[in-house]
């Protein structure tokens, strides 16, 4: 029989089987490693799981954790951990299975989106359970941190500032509740009491007490004490961007003994980290958010000391005999023996009109997060063909009474993975339409129309759309490296053999010695990976790899230095 602890105030982690062995040595192992900190509750079958999970819910206990066994007589452990996603959606559901039902399992992770499986017998569990689940209990940590608000922002939804504000807060895991002066009472409220203008909008409210009235991401950042200035005078790696190429070569060079320092101009993650879903991660079968993944990363480089600088522009990079300097647009510096650029792209401008005037008013370039929750019931539209638009319209369709993808191309295949043109597929609130651009967006303070035309420019026709999301093409962050570093006409930094091949003025200047290292540009000491790099595979996989790599090569050159 299950039990409910009266006034017991520790999150729950539930286990449900129908053997009573198997379940005692569930809630034995789970009671050694983590009875300190949660509550283990027992249930012998899906329907008496059920029971338990409603009753919890009407105390307003937190669930952060559901262990199901797979075949039990009154059901199976994916329909409960399915329904269980009603009750506890940040819960983090686990299947428990034998081998023969490993194709249940996985069945499972992509239909019911349960986040793991775990084989039985799981002996030793220090190898076979534990760490799967410390995992999984980090990221429900995490997220149910969140509900801890640090800051409320009061705002519109089609106000362009008051997005940039919970863009920023959401990117950089700040814990913010958002009240829109069009929906809350409360918001209009506080709007009053602050005696300020619609105009002026947003208005962020501290836990100190400190209020706000249109904050820069400089004044968020420095009120909320997230780092932004150097601790060191010198460092053995400079790394400038936070992507997953940046972050990896963060943790590996800090884990090998560098003095490693991230600079990072908007939040850790880049261009990654806005993504709603990464599937074919490595190590991760029911995939991870792009935000999960940062967050993650960031955790291990700090752990093993790299520092990590967010919200700081850089502008410019110097060599000064044998030191590579960073320079930072508040004037600060950074100064090391190696330089990685790491800086990542972001996605074009969509070049309409009435694009540029409604941008944060409806129209965002990435998935915008942030935004999401207030697309509920609203026709949607998302461009482009890449994996990014992808994933977020599945993201999106959950919520959405429609979304419509604008691919320019005849077709999906030519861009985006298959796997999730299987999945859109079978999404019917999703339209899908080719050879289909953006003539021009339409509306009165913030986006309602948009006319379509053939990639030809011939018109097709208007639609309706509250919200647009641009994913369209690739432009490199490499402005500020100057004239010592050799760029493709596109913009993309130059590595290895593409600089041994450079003549003139960006010829490699230690041709006598050496060759450059595979990552190394046309500067000395100065290496580049992940997409910023010149004939990149544009994946998440392939920038951790590259970010890794560099370090060997970087260590290479500081023992020839």
């Amino acid at each position: 029989m299950s039990t409910v602890e009266p006034a017991a105030r520790r999150p729950v982690l539930l286990a449900v089987d129908d053997e009573p062995a198997v379940l005692a040595a569930v809630a034995r192992d789970l009671r050694a490693r983590y009875g300190g900190d949660y509550r283990i509750v027992r249930a012998t079958s899906g329907n008496e799981a059920r029971g338990v999970l409603e009753e919890l819910r009407r105390r307003g206990e937190a669930v952060a954790l559901i262990l199901s066994d797979q075949r039990m007589p009154d059901g199976d452990g994916v329909s409960l951990l399915s329904a269980a996603r009603d009750l506890y959606p940040l819960a983090k559901r686990v299947l428990l299975t034998a081998y023969a039902d490993t194709e249940a399992a996985i069945a499972a992770i992509n239909a019911a989106q349960t986040d793991y499986y775990l084989l039985k017998p799981w002996d030793p569990p220090d190898e076979r359970l534990y760490p799967t689940l410390d995992d999984l209990l980090g990221d429900w940590q995490a997220d149910a941190a969140l509900m801890d608000v640090s800051a409320r922002v009061v705002g519109h939804r089609f106000n362009p500032a008051s997005h940039e504000a919970r863009d920023f807060l959401a990117r950089n895991r700040v814990p913010y509740q958002w009240l829109d002066v069009d929906r809350d009472a409360e918001a209009r409220q506080l709007l009053t009491l602050s005696g300020e203008e619609e105009s002026r909008l947003p208005i962020v409210l501290l836990r100190d007490g400190t209020t706000l009235t249109q904050p820069t991401t400089l004044e968020l950042a420095d009120r909320l004490g997230i780092a932004r200035h150097a601790e060191l005078d010198f460092y053995d790696l400079v790394i400038v961007g936070g992507g997953p190429a940046g972050l990896a070569a963060a943790v590996y060079g800090a884990s090998e003994g560098l003095r490693t320092v991230l600079v990072e101009r908007e939040a850790p993650g880049g261009q990654a980290g806005q993504s709603s879903r990464i599937e074919n991660y490595l190590g991760f079968p029911n995939g991870l958010s792009g935000s999960e993944l940062a967050r993650r990363a960031l955790d291990q480089a700090r752990r093993f000391g790299a520092e990590v600088l967010t919200v700081q522009e850089v502008v410019g990079l110097d060599a000064r005999g044998p030191q590579r300097v960073v320079r930072l647009g508040g004037g600060d510096e950074l100064a090391g023996h190696t330089v990685l650029v790491a800086s990542g792209v972001s996605y074009r401008l969509l070049d309409a009109p009435g694009v540029a005037e409604l941008t944060g008013a409806g129209v965002y370039y990435g998935a915008a997060m942030a935004e999401a929750d207030a697309c509920a019931e609203q026709e949607v539209v998302v461009v482009g063909g890449a994996n990014s638009a992808g994933q977020a319209a599945v993201f999106l369709a959950r919520r959405a009474a429609k979304v419509t993808i604008l691919v320019r191309a005849d077709s999906l295949e030519k861009s985006m993975s298959h796997y999730l043109i299987e999945q859109i597929e079978g999404i019917d609130n999703i339209e899908v339409r080719t050879e289909t651009v953006v003539a021009a967006a339409h509306g009165d303070g913030r986006l309602q129309r948009l006319d379509l035309a053939a990639k030809d420019g011939t018109p097709i026709e208007t639609i309706d759309a509250s919200a647009m999301f641009v994913f369209i093409g690739a432009a490199p962050h490499t402005d500020w490296l100057g004239d010592r570093v050799a760029r493709d006409p596109r913009g993309f930094v130059l590595a290895g053999a593409d600089v041994s091949a450079l003549d003139g003025d960006l010829r490699w200047p230690l041709a006598r010695d050496r060759d450059p290292h595979l990552l190394e540009s046309s500067l000395p000491g100065v290496f580049v990976a992940g997409d910023v790099r010149s004939r990149s595979i544009k994946r998440v996989a392939s920038a951790v790899g590259e970010g890794s790599m560099a370090v060997q090569f970087i260590h290479e050159y500081l023992a020839d230095a």
